[in-house]
């Protein structure tokens, strides 16, 4: 069985915007992300995630419990981040997120997180895309508005350029 990522919404869409959501689904994990999550935030316009490949898991009423008291605690994280947090924490496994509130939540509440540089720079490593493609990628997901820290972004292909 491959390791399982629950992704927010916000990863997703960064893959999408750097066009590299095709070849995400590609790399040796499974993704997903919460139900609820996925219906309020992601139906309307990103069905097609389906079929690449996302799965969708229900948060069990433990988890649910343990969201709503996140989001008392943790004003800034939204009600859906902390679903995917929880989530995350229910099936003992790693976060996606590049939300600065949630990778704040998540890091008090001791959880594994991961963000889209991880997820281009597993791209690399997997050779599912080279670090040009990754540059392009990056370049894309700017011209969008999507919002990283760039200078990191970039220094981590510097690195994958300099060890291959």
């Amino acid at each position: 069985m491959q390791q399982l990522l629950i992704s927010d919404a916000n990863i997703l869409i960064d893959m999408e915007e750097g066009g590299l959501l095709e070849v995400m689904f590609q790399l040796p994990y499974d993704f997903a992300t919460p139900d609820i999550l996925f219906f309020e935030e992601l139906e309307e316009e990103h069905t097609h995630l389906l079929g690449l490949g996302l799965a969708l898991k229900e948060v069990s009423s433990a988890s649910m419990m343990y969201a709503m008291q996140l989001t008392g605690t943790y004003t800034q994280a939204s009600r859906n981040d902390c679903f995917a947090l929880a989530l995350a924490k229910q099936e003992k496994c790693p976060l996606l997120t590049e939300d600065m509130a949630l990778r704040k939540v998540a890091e008090k509440e001791a959880a594994i997180v991961k963000g889209t540089i991880w997820l281009v720079s597993q791209l690399v490593d997997h050779q599912q895309i080279n670090t040009e493609q990754a540059r392009l990628a990056y370049k894309q997901m700017k011209a969008n508005g999507r919002r990283l820290p760039w200078h990191i972004a970039y220094k981590a292909l510097e690195q994958l350029d300099e060890a291959n």
